[in-house]
């Protein structure tokens, strides 16, 4: 890719629309902030939405309620959206199914799954049962992702995450060039904990382009896979 493409995607097409991430921490688990300095901070990186995902296991339900309460403050005041949600943290895979369900029926718009990452020990078999989960959303950071794996992640509308947050991002580049033989779907998600993890739109264009992705492909990518999301979110837009 040359200078000039760079510059024509970094454009965003003149449309200028806001960052929109899915995939962020508070100190309901490891992050710094609490979710309304997040969302606030979020904001002065002109994001229009953030999702709060704070790592959870059997904890689930107690976790959503507590970011729901801290979603509505913010979507009552503030002309940047917050979205409840969760990241099932290394878990056993078995137990996807029922944690992601019982996110779902407690309120979370939003279930990340912790996925394969080469940086942590995450139990093989992950992977497969997320992308077998009719409730979970986006599979974070899937390491080395396997061709079945991404293509059920196809079949099932289950997000790809590339990572921005170092160490996960290690394996972006298998996880595109493997996603787009299944033609999986990708978002590129921050994984927050503190302020300088929020991506700009800028960055998050960096991070597409260093993981194999191109032009359109980056666009569809970082723009319009989140609102296709949210979209399908009655009441977040």
């Amino acid at each position: 890719m040359n200078c000039a493409s760079m510059k024509w995607d970094l454009t965003y097409r003149g449309e200028n629309m806001g960052r929109i991430d899915l995939h962020a921490h508070t100190v309901f688990s490891d992050g710094k902030f609490i979710p309304c300095e997040l969302a606030r901070r979020a904001k002065v990186k002109e994001h229009e939405a953030v999702a709060i995902t704070d790592h959870c296991g059997a904890n689930v339900v107690e976790v959503v309620k507590r970011v729901k309460k801290e979603c509505a403050l913010v979507n009552r005041f503030w002309q940047i959206k917050a979205i409840p949600g969760v990241e099932l943290t290394h878990i056993p895979p078995g137990s996807i199914d029922e944690l992601a369900a019982q996110a779902k029926s407690a309120g979370a718009e939003i279930v990340v799954v912790h996925g394969e990452t080469l940086a942590e020990p995450v139990e093989e078999g992950t992977n497969a049962a997320a992308v077998n989960c009719e409730n979970v959303d986006i599979l974070a950071h899937p390491g080395l992702i396997t061709l079945k794996d991404a293509k059920m992640a196809q079949e099932h509308g289950i997000f790809l995450e590339i990572s921005g947050r170092k160490g996960h991002c290690l394996a972006n580049g298998h996880v595109v060039k493997v996603g787009k033989i299944a033609g999986a779907g990708f978002v590129v998600n921050s994984d927050a904990h503190d302020f300088p993890d929020l991506l700009t739109l800028a960055d998050a264009y960096r991070v597409a382009f260093g993981a194999g992705l191109e032009g359109e492909e980056a666009y569809i990518t970082i723009e319009e896979n989140p609102r296709r999301f949210m979209k399908g979110k009655p009441g977040i837009f």
